[in-house]
């Protein structure tokens, strides 16, 4: 079997080593015999067919590196929306779950366009900045449910879409709903940094067998040892939960 990731914008999205997100997607599939095949996809480097890609992956990055991202990926925009209906896997993590969103509304009240593949809206907030550990309980299908990370945002995402996770311990999309996250398909978005999947192995997983069952017909992965992924999983909710 083959993995084939794509890594949308590396040299523009790539805060709080959300980059190890990719690692630990690589060596869990390798760990299983699995051959992965990842490729960077930039403003610089955009000669690869998004189509072939089995799961993509965008991280975070600052106002001045979304809108760079923005302006590139519009050209792209008709072509993703089409991979995410197809059940193609795609986690975005903050800056990129924000962005291919509806719009961004900063904090002067100007609506900035995003790039709207999915209809939801963040806002910037002149309040406090939400930081800190965070702990979610997901509906997706994994075990455990709880699902960890820390979290950095000054926006705040509003959708009507099913979310990743209630929030036991943090802020989530915003400071009033507590739901974290988003749900379309085989689309997350997540505000989750840390980077989330190598705490998470259970979440690293799903992402791997989603991105596999759209090729081949398989209903589970092989099992891996995840003794020292989950010390550090269970650390964070013996701490803060």
């Amino acid at each position: 079997m083959q993995l084939n990731i794509i890594h949308l914008y590396p040299d523009l999205l790539n805060l709080y080593g959300d980059t190890g997100n990719i690692k630990c997607l690589q060596k869990r599939a390798e760990d299983r015999g699995i051959t992965v095949n990842t490729y960077n996809f930039s403003d610089s480097e955009n000669d690869i067919d998004l189509s072939d890609g089995d799961l993509f992956f965008m991280g975070g990055g600052s106002d001045k590196s979304q809108q760079i991202v923005y302006e590139d990926f519009l050209k792209y925009k008709k072509t993703f929306q089409e991979l995410i209906e197809q059940n193609k896997v795609v986690f975005a993590v903050c800056g990129g779950y924000q962005l291919l969103g509806e719009k961004y509304i900063d904090k002067f009240g100007n609506q900035l366009p995003g790039l709207n593949i999915l209809d939801y809206t963040s806002k910037s907030s002149t309040g406090k900045r939400l930081i800190g550990n965070i702990i979610i309980k997901t509906s997706l299908d994994i075990t455990p449910k709880t699902i960890v990370g820390f979290e950095n945002h000054g926006g705040r995402t509003y959708s009507n879409h099913d979310c990743l996770g209630d929030v036991i311990k943090g802020f989530g999309n915003n400071d009033t709903d507590k739901k974290e996250g988003l749900v379309y398909k085989n689309f997350i978005g997540t505000y989750l940094h840390g980077p989330v999947l190598p705490k998470n192995p259970h979440l690293a997983d799903y992402l791997i067998l989603k991105a596999l069952q759209n090729k081949y017909s398989i209903d589970s992965l092989e099992k891996l040892d995840d003794s020292i992924e989950m010390k550090a999983h269970e650390k964070i909710i013996k701490l803060y939960g």
